[in-house]
C-alpha cells in the first residue's frame, strides 16, 4: 500500500505541477476560456458518464445549483482567469501567486460570518505570505526597481486566487453529491457551460479557427485533459481515502516548485535568485498556516476533487 500512496503521489505532484505549463502552450492558439470550456466540458462528461456506470446517483436540481454555483467561481473565475493571464506571464511565476490560494482562503475564512479567527501564527503566515508576493512582481529586481511583470495578468492571477478560495470555502456547506467523483464530473460540466458563455461574450469565437490550432496548443489541451483533469483528480480522491491528509496536502507546497523548474527546463522561463526567494517565502507561509490550523483543528477531506487543486 505504501508505494502505491507514493506513486499516486509522484503523480499528483508531477502532472498538477505540469498542467500550468501546459495551459501555457495551450492558450499560445487556443483562447483560454474557450480552452478551459473545452478542457472540463469534455473531462466532465467523461466523469459523469463512468460514474453513472458504476452506479453513483445523478445531482439532484438543488445540487446542480450548488455544482454551478462551484463551478463558476473555481473553473470560470479561478482556472479561466488563470488562463487568461497565462498569456502574459510565465508559467511558473503564475503558479507561484495562484500556489498562494490558502491565504485568501484563511482571509475569507475570517471574515465571512461565524467564521474562525486567526491566531497569532496564521497572520504571521499570512504576513508572510503576501510578502513573498510583493517581492515576486513589485519589489527591487536585479536590474532594476518597479513593477516586475504584466500588470493585467497579476491582478487576474490574483483575482483567480481569490476566487478559487471563496468557491472552496462555499463548497463546504453546499448540498453537493456524495460521491466526490460525481461531484467533481458535474463540477466541470456545468463549470464548463458557464465558461462556453463567457467565451461568446468575449468575441473569442469570432476569431477562432481549429484549423489555426498549433500542434503544441492541442497537446497542451489534451495533456490537461487526460493527465490534468482525470488522472490527477483520480490519484488525489483515491489518495483522500487511503492515505493520510497532512500527506496528501504536500501536493500543494510541491506544485509550485515543479510548475516553476519545468517552465525553466521545457520552455525556457527565467529563473532567478528573485523567483527562488520568492517562492521559498510563499511556500513557507503556506506551510505555516497549513501547520498551524492543523494542529488547532482535524478537518475531514473534502468531498470534490476540485476543492484540492
Amino acid at each position: 500500500m505504501k508505494t502505491k500512496i507514493w506513486i499516486a503521489l509522484l503523480a499528483l505532484y508531477i502532472v498538477w505541477g505540469s498542467t500550468y505549463l501546459a495551459i501555457r502552450y495551450a492558450v499560445e492558439t487556443i483562447p483560454p476560456f474557450l480552452q478551459a470550456g473545452l478542457r472540463f466540458f469534455i473531462s466532465g462528461s467523461i466523469l459523469i458518464l463512468w460514474r453513472r456506470a458504476a452506479g453513483d446517483a445523478m445531482p439532484t436540481r438543488a445540487q446542480w445549483k450548488s455544482v454551478a454555483i462551484i463551478g463558476v467561481l473555481l473553473l470560470l473565475l479561478g482556472n479561466g482567469l488563470v488562463a487568461f493571464a497565462e498569456q502574459r506571464i510565465a508559467s511558473g511565476i503564475a503558479a507561484l501567486i495562484i500556489g498562494a490560494t490558502p491565504l485568501w482562503m484563511v482571509l475569507i475564512e475570517t471574515l465571512r460570518p461565524g467564521g474562525t479567527k486567526p491566531t497569532a501564527q496564521i497572520l504571521a503566515g499570512l504576513a508572510l505570505g503576501f510578502f513573498g508576493i510583493y517581492w515576486l512582481v513589485i519589489g527591487p529586481s536585479e536590474s532594476s526597481g518597479g513593477f516586475q511583470f504584466d500588470t493585467t495578468g497579476i491582478i487576474a492571477l490574483i483575482a483567480a486566487a481569490f476566487f478559487w478560495s471563496l468557491g472552496s470555502v462555499y463548497s463546504r456547506g453546499a448540498d453537493i453529491p456524495k460521491s466526490a467523483l460525481m461531484t467533481t464530473g458535474a463540477e466541470m460540466f456545468a463549470g464548463s457551460l458557464l465558461i462556453f458563455l463567457a467565451s461568446f461574450a468575449l468575441g473569442e469565437w469570432r476569431t477562432f479557427s481549429f484549423t489555426r490550432v498549433s500542434t503544441e496548443s492541442w497537446i497542451g489541451l489534451l495533456y490537461l485533459i487526460v493527465f490534468g483533469s482525470m488522472v490527477g483528480f483520480v490519484a488525489y480522491v483515491w489518495l483522500l481515502q487511503n492515505a493520510p491528509l497532512s500527506l496528501v496536502s504536500t501536493y500543494a507546497y510541491v506544485n509550485p516548485i515543479v510548475a516553476v523548474f519545468l517552465g525553466n527546463w521545457i520552455a525556457s522561463e527565467p529563473l532567478t535568485p528573485r523567483t527562488f526567494t520568492a517562492a521559498g517565502i510563499i511556500v513557507g507561509a503556506v506551510i505555516l498556516i497549513n501547520w498551524t490550523r492543523r494542529m488547532k483543528v482535524r478537518t475531514e477531506p473534502p468531498q470534490s476533487a476540485l476543492r484540492g487543486k
